[in-house]
C-alpha cells in the first residue's frame, strides 16, 4: 500500500514535533503548518490523506482551514485537535465537515488509533471505484440525488458531508425501524469507530437542519429514548 500523507496543523511547536515523530514512526509522511494559512497552502499543495488540525492557530483557525478544505475536498478525513471541551466548539467543528474532534490532552496511542480509523474507512468510501447508479429520493423534505451524493431543499442545494450522507443512506434504507445508536455508528463511522455516541447524536442534529422544517420538532428523523432514531418517511 502506498505511503499515506498526514497534513499536521499545529501552532504549538513542541506538540508539532511530537505528532509528527509519532506519525512518521508509524510509518506515515508528515508534512507541517505552524498556522492555518500554511495549512491551507499545504493541504492543496500536497493533496494529504488525512488532516491533523488545531483549532486555535494564527492567522486562520481551524475551523477556517476546515472551511477552505471542503470547498474542494468533501472526502479527506479531518480530525480537529482542541484543548476546548465544550459541546458548541465541537458541534462547529462537525459542522464545518471535521470527521472527529480530539480534546487535548490525548494519549498518542489512541491518536494513533482515530487516525488509522479515519483512513480505512476513506478508503473504503472510494469503494470499488464503480460509479453509482444514479437515483433520486425525497428525505424528508428534501430531495437527495445519489449520483452526485448531494442534497436540495426548495430548490436550493444543501451540502452534505461524507459522515451525514452515510447516515441518511442508513435511515432511507431502513425507513420506519427503529436503529440503535451502535448500528448507526457502524453504518457511518465503522466498527472501529472510537468517539462517543454524543458525535452522532450532533450529525443527526445536523442532517435534522437540512430536511425538518423544525430541527427542534422533528417530524421525520425521530428519537427513540434509550436507543437511538427512526426515519419516518413523509406520507405519500
Amino acid at each position: 500500500m502506498a505511503e499515506k500523507t498526514i497534513l499536521v496543523a499545529e501552532d504549538d511547536a513542541s506538540i508539532r514535533l511530537g505528532l509528527v515523530d509519532t506519525l512518521e514512526s508509524e510509518g506515515y509522511a508528515v508534512v507541517e503548518a505552524a498556522n492555518g494559512e500554511e495549512a491551507v497552502a499545504l493541504f492543496k499543495d500536497e493533496q494529504p490523506d488525512l488532516v491533523l488540525l488545531d483549532i486555535m492557530m494564527p492567522r486562520l483557525s481551524g475551523y477556517d482551514v476546515c472551511r477552505e478544505i471542503r470547498k474542494t475536498n468533501a472526502a479527506v478525513p479531518v480530525l480537529m485537535l482542541s484543548a476546548k471541551s465544550e459541546e458548541i466548539d465541537k458541534v462547529l467543528g462537525l459542522e464545518l465537515g471535521a470527521d472527529d474532534y480530539i480534546t487535548k490532552p490525548f494519549g498518542m496511542r489512541e491518536l494513533l488509533a482515530r487516525v488509522s480509523a479515519a483512513l480505512r474507512r476513506s478508503l473504503l468510501n472510494g469503494g470499488t471505484g464503480e460509479a453509482e447508479a444514479p437515483s433520486k429520493f425525497t428525505f424528508g423534505l428534501a430531495e437527495v440525488d445519489t449520483a452526485l451524493r448531494q442534497l436540495w431543499r426548495d430548490g436550493q442545494e444543501a451540502s452534505l458531508t461524507q459522515l451525514e450522507y452515510k447516515l441518511l443512506m442508513a435511515f432511507h434504507e431502513h425507513p420506519d425501524r427503529a436503529l440503535s445508536r451502535d448500528f448507526l455508528l457502524n453504518a457511518a463511522w465503522g466498527i472501529d469507530y472510537l468517539g462517543t455516541t454524543r458525535t452522532l447524536d450532533q450529525h443527526v442534529s445536523q442532517l435534522r437542519r437540512k430536511v425538518e422544517q423544525d430541527s427542534a420538532k422533528p417530524q421525520f428523523l425521530l428519537t427513540v429514548h434509550g436507543y437511538g432514531y427512526r426515519y419516518k418517511p413523509p406520507a405519500k
